[in-house]
């Protein structure tokens, strides 16, 4: 006979479903344009304050969204650092920024949102979240991208910073892109999460392989 839940339990479950919800709602229309109330309608919970209830402010509740695939996501960096031998070169550095997001990704079951969701926090000069600030970057990532510059030891800072900026735009809008293909049912270019990272580590690579051209 199967054990009747528990108040924590339910409590979990609702919780589980609000963060759903929400993560979705923030993906198709971004950070502030979507009231509390409308989250607690889409995670169908009668009470309009339910959201409060559980999660205190909006702040907190965007917090716990990000964090719960931030979390994952460290592992697998973590992980694959782990396996590094004292040869790595600039692709092996390349994968340990790409594959964190795209493995995760692929870990999701059904239609995922987060790609969709970082894509929007991107944009959003004005939104601060510790947990994908480069200013506050985890041990792990700092030694990622430690790691990447040290194997290219010619380029010019100013490059290398560039360059940084551009490695996170295309693997998020990447990701993005093909996540929402995936939800709308279209065909998409790489055919697994497994080879749009291939991809994506191709391309990054060649592009910090690639010369610098001096203007002026």
């Amino acid at each position: 006979m199967q054990a009747k839940p528990t108040r924590a339990d339910k409590v979990a479950q609702t919780r589980e479903r609000i963060l759903d919800a929400a993560e979705r709602l923030f993906a198709e229309h971004g950070l502030f344009a979507v009231s509390n109330r409308q989250i607690s309608e889409a995670a169908g919970q009668a009470n309009n304050s339910a959201v409060g209830y559980h999660f205190g402010t909006k702040s907190a509740l965007i917090k716990a969204v990000v964090s719960r695939h931030v979390i994952p996501m460290e592992r697998i960096r973590e992980r694959q650092l782990a396996e590094l031998g004292d040869d790595a070169g600039v692709r092996d550095w390349v994968a340990c920024t790409v594959r964190p997001l795209t493995d995760h990704l692929a870990s999701l079951s059904g239609i995922t949102w987060w790609a969709r969701l970082v894509a929007q926090i991107s944009t959003d000069p004005s939104l601060y979240l510790p947990e994908l600030d480069e200013s506050t970057a985890s041990e792990s990532r700092r030694r990622c991208e430690e790691g990447l510059r040290r194997s290219v030891p010619d380029l010019p800072a100013e490059v290398a910073d560039e360059r940084e900026r551009m490695l996170r735009n295309l693997v998020v809008y990447v990701c993005a892109e093909r996540e929402r293909a995936l939800a709308e049912g279209v065909p998409t270019t790489r055919a697994t999460w497994e080879e749009t990272a291939v991809g994506l580590i191709d391309a990054i690579t060649g592009m910090w392989l690639a010369p610098v051209t001096r203007v002026g």
